[in-house]
């Protein structure tokens, strides 16, 4: 039985307001997508916005410049392998390929500033140019260069130089990592949505509290109580 009509229709209204906006957030009304999915890509373009480190990093890289080594690679595939030994190549890296394994000399600084240069095209999609310069896929192209690397950072610690794996690790984490992550998303400054960003958190809390109070007022209205 119901004690306190008021209140637990109060609390059904307002349920069922809250009913009525979740359906409205999983149409198709935000420029063609539902809310989660328009909410998600704003805030993937703005985390792109502020995540452009590349410039940076090529200037904390130009201290490897002329420092040769030596690594050998590992890889999952000779296919791997074979796509891989290309990037190096193109880095001026003398490279010799037996099966899955890759055996490289060359430049640091030359070979990071080639990886450098495609994540950067990658950053700001441009995948043909790095499709074209290497005869595979771009996204192909960005893993193989995560793949190596890893491995190299894991050679070169070995060998006990800690400074270079630490460049390759730069490398990995601030360029190539976060051009294939933000691949095909477009860039924007927060500056340019704050309105829409602000709506959406202070929504959150509001939708949040709403639904809180709603089952709140029901409950009440309903007699049931909580006690010692």
């Amino acid at each position: 039985m119901i004690e306190k009509k008021g209140e637990f229709y109060g609390g059904m209204g307002m349920m069922a307001a809250f009913v009525i906006v979740l359906v409205i957030i999983f149409m198709p009304v935000f420029n063609g997508q539902n809310g989660l999915n328009y909410l998600d890509s704003l805030y993937n373009s703005i985390s792109k916005g502020s995540a452009y480190f590349i410039p940076k990093v090529k200037e904390e890289i130009g201290s490897f410049n002329g420092v040769n080594i030596g690594v050998e690679l590992d890889m999952a595939t000779a296919e791997q392998a074979a796509q891989t030994a290309a990037l190096f190549m193109q880095s001026g890296a003398m490279v010799n390929v037996a099966g899955r394994e890759l055996k490289i000399n060359g430049d640091l600084g030359a070979i990071l500033a080639n990886s450098l240069a495609d994540a950067d095209k990658m950053f700001h999609n441009d995948s043909q140019a790095v499709s074209q310069k290497y005869g595979y896929d771009a996204r192909r192209v960005l893993f193989n260069w995560w793949m190596s690397f890893k491995i190299m950072e894991k050679e070169l610690n070995a060998q006990k130089k800690f400074k270079e794996a630490k460049g390759v690790a730069l490398v990995v984490k601030r360029a190539v990592e976060v051009a294939f992550n933000f691949y095909q998303i477009e860039p924007q400054n927060i500056k340019d949505k704050f309105g829409v960003v602000s709506f959406s958190l202070a929504f959150y809390v509001i939708y949040t509290l709403w639904y809180g109070f709603a089952i709140l007022f029901m409950f009440e209205g309903w007699g049931l109580k909580l006690e010692h």
